[in-house]
This record gives C-alpha cells, sequence and structure tokens, in this order.
C-alpha cells in the first residue's frame, strides 16, 4: 500500500525527518513498517526529538526511534462507526486500520472526515423548483447559488465530509446542467447522476440508481440547507434497529385566541392562547436498502407513500429530531434565510 504517511522501519532517521518536512499540511505522523509491510510502530516530529536527545542519530534505523505501543483499528473487528467516534474523542488525527495479520488496509484521516459512514447517498434534484421562478426558469434549483456555493454543493460536502464515497443525484428538469456541474470528481469521489425519464417524486427516482454498495441508503432532497450530523443520525438507526428513519424537525403553532376542551358538546375548559408543538418531515431519510424493492417501478412516488407502506406493513419506521439548523429552499424567503445564515457562519469563522 503507497501512502505519504507509510515508512520503512529499516530507513534511516533522517528519511523520516524529511517526509514530515516535505508535509505540507494534514497530521505529521508516519507509520512505521517492517520489511513484510507489517506495522510496528508510529512515529511522529516529537518522537524523533526525543530520540536525537537520548542519542540515537539521524543515521539510524527509524526503528529505534519509533513509538511501538500505537493506537489502531482492526478491519471487521472494530473498525465500525461507533469506534470510529471514539477514535475522535481521543484526539486522533490518523488512524490506521489494520488487518488480522498487521497490515496497514486504510488510514482514516480524522482531521479531514468526521467518519466514515457505511452508506450510499441519493440527492433527489428532479423538480422544477416553480415556487423560486424567475430565479429557475433556466436553472435547476440545486444549482442556486447561497453565498458562493450552490445549494446542492452544501450538501454534496457534507456528505463526502462524513466519509460517504457513493453519492448518486437524480435529475430531470434541466437535468444537463447538473451533469455537467458534476462532470469532475468531488474530492477524489465520482459523483453519479442519474437520468429520471419523468419527475417521479421524491424518492421514486432511487429505482434507476443501478447498485448500492452499503446495505443503509440515505435519501434526501437536494434543495435542503441543513447542518445535521449524519454521524449521530446514523448511530441513532442502528441502535433503534429501524428499518426508515425520517430526520425530522420541530414546527411550532401559536394560537392567538383561548382554545375549548371538549368532551362531545361540552366546553370542559379553556386554554389560553396555547402554543403547540409537532414534529415536520425534514425530507431525509435512512433506509435498509432491501426495502426499496417495495418501491414501484417508473411511478409518481413520494417518501410519504413509502412511509406509509412501511408503516401499514409494520416495518418499524422512527423519528429522528435535527437538533440543528434546517431550512427547506422552496421559497423566496426560505433563500434569504439560507443566506444569512451563510454569512453568519463566514463572520464567526473569519473572527476565529
Amino acid at each position: 500500500m503507497e501512502n505519504v504517511y507509510i515508512i520503512s522501519q529499516e530507513l534511516p532517521l533522517i528519511e523520516a525527518l524529511k517526509r514530515i518536512n516535505g508535509m505540507d499540511c494534514g497530521p505529521l505522523v508516519l507509520f512505521v513498517v517492517d520489511g513484510n509491510q507489517r506495522m510496528t510502530g508510529t512515529l511522529t516530529d516529537g518522537d524523533i526529538r526525543r530520540a536525537l536527545i537520548k542519542g540515537v542519530k539521524v543515521e539510524d534505523p527509524i526503528k529505534k526511534a519509533a513509538h511501538s505501543n500505537f493506537n489502531y483499528l482492526r478491519k471487521g473487528v472494530n473498525d465500525d462507526v461507533a469506534n470510529i467516534h471514539r477514535q475522535r474523542e481521543l484526539k486522533m488525527k490518523l488512524v490506521p486500520v489494520l488487518d488480522d495479520t498487521n497490515h496497514i488496509v486504510e488510514i482514516i484521516n480524522l482531521e479531514k472526515y468526521r467518519t466514515k459512514l457505511p452508506i450510499d447517498a441519493v440527492l433527489m434534484a428532479g423538480g422544477k423548483g416553480e415556487r423560486l421562478r424567475p430565479l429557475t426558469e433556466k436553472k435547476p434549483k440545486p444549482l442556486i447559488k447561497v453565498g458562493d456555493k450552490c445549494i446542492i454543493d452544501y450538501n454534496i460536502d457534507s456528505l463526502i465530509s462524513y466519509g460517504i464515497k457513493n453519492i448518486s443525484v437524480t435529475v430531470n428538469y434541466l437535468g444537463e446542467q447538473l451533469e455537467e456541474h458534476f462532470k469532475e470528481k468531488r474530492d477524489g469521489i465520482k459523483i453519479n447522476t442519474v437520468k429520471e425519464p419523468k419527475y417521479l417524486g421524491t424518492i421514486g427516482s432511487i429505482k434507476f440508481v443501478e447498485t448500492f454498495y452499503n446495505d443503509t441508503v440515505l435519501v434526501m432532497n437536494s434543495d435542503l440547507f441543513t447542518n445535521i450530523d449524519y454521524e449521530d443520525f446514523y448511530l441513532h438507526f442502528k441502535e433503534h434497529d429501524a428499518d426508515m428513519s425520517v430526520a425530522a424537525v420541530p414546527y411550532v403553532v401559536k394560537v392567538p385566541y383561548g382554545v375549548f376542551n371538549l368532551e362531545g358538546r361540552c366546553i370542559k375548559g379553556v386554554t389560553e392562547k396555547p402554543t403547540i408543538s409537532y414534529y415536520a418531515n425534514a425530507g431525509i431519510y435512512l433506509i435498509k436498502k432491501e426495502l426499496l424493492r417495495r418501491i414501484p417501478e417508473n411511478e409518481f412516488y413520494n417518501a410519504t407513500d413509502f412511509m406509509d407502506n412501511l408503516i401499514n406493513n409494520s416495518y418499524k419506521v422512527i423519528r429522528y429530531p435535527i437538533s440543528g439548523y434546517w431550512i427547506d429552499i422552496g421559497q423566496h424567503d426560505e433563500l434569504e434565510r439560507a443566506k444569512e445564515i451563510v454569512k453568519h457562519i463566514y463572520k464567526k469563522n473569519n473572527k476565529l
């Protein structure tokens, strides 16, 4: 496995110094391997300084300075999302994943990615965005700018930051613009665009995605602006052994009048100007892949139809409350709200 972070324990220490010095950014750590490419330790610039103080020479082999009590995950044993989360809590930046013979099969960069979610993602981008006219007369809604980025790019970048590598976007209205937009890879990941022959609702076009690589599929509307924690969403889904999880946002209704508490025609009390809270569908779903077969072929079909289908057939459908911000950019005022959030985030980041 060729990687800038992997180095042979037999090379002189000066080579490790050169390697670390040549790293422009990212964690300054090397993973040390023996002649059979089995991992034997780690090496940081701090390890090198301590070794030199003890009398190790720069011509000596790296193994004299390497740290042999190192941190790692074992492939197929503890390399799941929960354990990766624990590594992040331990402030680990690079985590090697070893096979049962201690060969490095993967290096997880927790400085670049929050985790590594074993899910496929499908973004629905086929709608006409009629409520945002005239902005959508010649441009699909997902490509409208919020700040310096398109709406859909906030979602794509967020999914990638959670280690999701298999991402599809279903397109219809002005779909060729989205196909052109995703022609180039994003952070080394090819975004797969899937043409639906006609608009098929908020989930019907998923039947045109040819291949899924994981047992869990995330489906979402492409015009959302949110900082949902996808890792927490996934862990909640697994913890409750759900068949489908629906992200939800609180929706509050303030009634400006006194409301009767009734039994038949009899008034049993009055609640003055109550506030009623609901949870509304946020348009983001986690679904067991095997259940996608229940979606009809080439028919208009909404995610709410799919929910009803599962519930009526005794599948477990649960709610996941979003704790961050969430905007469905379907109208001009919502677009302006999203722009204000971007301005706030930009100002906050520039102050750090």
